[in-house]
């Protein structure tokens, strides 16, 4: 079929949007949003502004947008040096107001992704972030979730209300899913150094997040879809996860069998192949590994799928805060002493609070 003279100028015109994001990117001279500035986004932020761009924060706290505007860090990954030597360069700025998308030309939303009481995923946040920034969306703009969520988001959930604008995602709109890795606390791995696994809706919405990613990314990891980005990021948590279960399970069949769990890992561990030590604990703390794997048992439950891994390590990770009380209860005892009035130093309270154990 013969192409048309409308067809061909369109096409051309798609070219040139194309064209024009990707050499701004190269340049270092695209406008860059970061959308939530918690532990995700503010670390990402000041790594562009590292890497030359300018950056614009944008997040519903006043407190956060305050303290940024200042120069003061709120992220313990985030150097204050660092933050305050970029607001005063005036690499890196922030708002409340989400009007200034229309300026941007690449937007990352790193939005919290909670779970509901009933362990089912809380997309509130990723809604309310594109009913924010959807009535200010050009031609020519790359949108990236960052945000951990189940496989498929990006493309049932993201897509739909951006081809309602009559965007043609791929043409003059692109959108990619990039899952965040952060380790809070970690002085190795920080958002320059962890490799960063990118997935497009179309080749070029790949190929241009790919891009962004490089100028302030050791490694980029295409993939080829966002739904395989969004997978993959399922599959890193929910391994830990179920190992983290595994240990937990062998510590309580160690205490029955009276063997130190300590020492049958460390005999373990000394296997060069084949093994990689995981180590029990009062319960499972952070953002992610509480919280992510239930993302993808929901998703595949919605499917006629039961994931009976996930579930398990769910069920001996949740019982291990009272599992620790029972053990605390047991030493005090075998020093004569009973629990109430006994005065309990615990680091790494949080795995108790979350799971309403009061001491």
């Amino acid at each position: 079929m013969l192409q048309t003279v409308e067809d061909f100028i369109e096409e051309k015109q798609e070219q040139k949007i194309y064209e024009k994001l990707r050499d701004l990117i190269k340049q270092h001279t695209a406008r860059v949003a970061i959308v939530g500035l918690g532990s995700v986004g503010l670390p990402e932020a000041v790594e562009f502004a590292s890497a030359g761009f300018t950056v614009t924060g944008i997040d519903v706290s006043k407190e956060k947008v305050s303290k940024l505007l200042l120069g003061i860090s709120y992220i313990q990954d985030v150097p204050q040096e660092q933050l305050c030597k970029m607001v005063k360069a005036g690499k890196l700025q922030a708002t409340t107001d989400f009007s200034c998308i229309s300026e941007m030309d690449t937007i990352t939303i790193c939005v919290p992704t909670p779970l509901t009481k009933s362990k089912e995923p809380d997309m509130s946040f990723i809604v309310s972030a594109m009913e924010h920034i959807k009535g200010y969306l050009r031609p020519g703009q790359l949108i990236v979730l960052e945000s951990t969520t189940y496989p498929g988001t990006t493309v049932e959930l993201l897509l739909p209300e951006f081809t309602k604008l009559n965007f043609k995602i791929g043409e003059d709109l692109f959108l990619a899913f990039s899952p965040e890795r952060v380790d809070p606390g970690n002085g190795c791995y920080y958002t320059k150094n962890i490799p960063k696994v990118v997935g497009g809706v179309t080749e070029r919405c790949t190929e241009l997040a790919t891009l962004l990613y490089q100028q302030a990314v050791d490694t980029v990891v295409p993939v080829s879809s966002p739904s395989v980005a969004e997978m993959a990021k399922l599959l890193e948590n929910t391994f830990r996860s179920v190992n983290i279960g595994l240990a937990n399970e062998f510590a309580m069949m160690c205490k029955v069998l009276k063997l130190n769990v300590w020492e049958v890992i460390k005999a373990a561990s000394s296997k060069p192949f084949g093994f990689m030590p995981f180590y029990p604990g009062p319960g499972v703390g952070g953002h992610c590994i509480p919280l992510d794997p239930y993302y993808l048992s929901w998703k595949t439950r919605m499917l006629g799928f039961e994931s009976r891994f996930i579930d398990l390590a769910g069920q001996i990770n949740a019982q291990m805060p009272a599992y620790t009380v029972s053990l605390t209860m047991d030493a005090l005892n075998d020093s004569n002493k009973c629990l109430r009035n006994s005065h309990i130093h615990i680091m790494g309270v949080i795995s108790f609070c979350n799971e309403g154990i009061a001491l």
